[in-house]
């Protein structure tokens, strides 16, 4: 399987004030790069495109997107898809990024979008995939507003339906926090949270699609749900099933 993951990274800008003085310090970090190389470690070749590149570097049309077997989005809003440089800066006319995903979903891919601040709605609907043509690959439907679910205590998962993603899976770790959504009608939901759908499948055109309500790492993937034994597997197996050879 090829894979191409887009998202989970950042920059941030931080200020420190010391009495009257203050200084500023920047720093990068990536989110997924355990989950990464955990899928490199099950024999999936993985292209890694971080959230700062997406602008200029996420392919132009759906011959480039066609050497993928899936396309995975996590914590990554519309907008960085939808206002590339060519067309912020420049007022160029440029193909639609999700409207190729789109394609490349009807044609046969998988896609599968990971929770987060800027997943699904996300955070003050800013992620905004409810307004766009993912909205209708999706196998959810979308809130209009602000999504998070924050859950500082802590709470778990229940599979409701076993199949090759939840086999075993009857002791899930706790998760601080998820995108609330409702599964569409002919969709699979194999787990639940809170009775909200955690884990949805389903079909658009010739593809398959996926949807996990929460985050893949820290801070709502919490450090019990990284260490949990059964993190790479499920992992892998939520792709090898909506992979266009599955």
């Amino acid at each position: 399987m090829k894979l191409l993951f887009v998202g989970e990274s950042w920059v941030i800008h931080m200020i420190h004030t010391k009495g009257y003085d203050s200084f500023t310090s920047t720093k990068y970090e990536e989110g997924a790069t355990y989950l990464l190389q955990c899928l490199r470690d099950s024999g999936i070749d993985v292209d890694y495109l971080p959230s700062h590149e997406v602008q200029v570097r996420f392919p132009k049309s759906t011959e480039e997107l066609e050497k993928y077997d899936a396309i995975v989005l996590s914590d990554i809003g519309s907008n960085t898809f939808l206002l590339r440089n060519e067309t912020f800066y420049e007022m160029k006319i440029v193909p639609n990024a999700l409207e190729l995903i789109k394609e490349f979903v009807r044609d046969g891919g998988g896609l599968l979008m990971i929770g987060g601040y800027l997943s699904f709605t996300g955070i003050e609907g800013k992620a905004n995939y409810k307004n766009t043509v993912l909205a209708d690959v999706l196998p959810v439907d979308l809130s209009d507003t602000d999504d998070r679910i924050e859950m500082p205590q802590g709470v778990r998962p229940v599979t409701i339906k076993e199949d090759t993603i939840t086999k075993d899976l009857t002791d899930w770790p706790p998760f601080l926090g998820y995108n609330q959504f409702a599964a569409k009608a002919g969709a699979d939901v194999l787990a639940t949270i809170q009775n909200d759908p955690f884990i949805v499948t389903g079909l658009y055109g010739k593809g398959k699609t996926a949807c996990f309500a929460s985050d893949c790492a820290p801070h709502w993937g919490s450090k019990e749900f990284v260490d949990w034994e059964h993190y790479k597997p499920l992992w892998t197996h939520i792709l090898q099933s909506i992979s266009r050879k599955s």
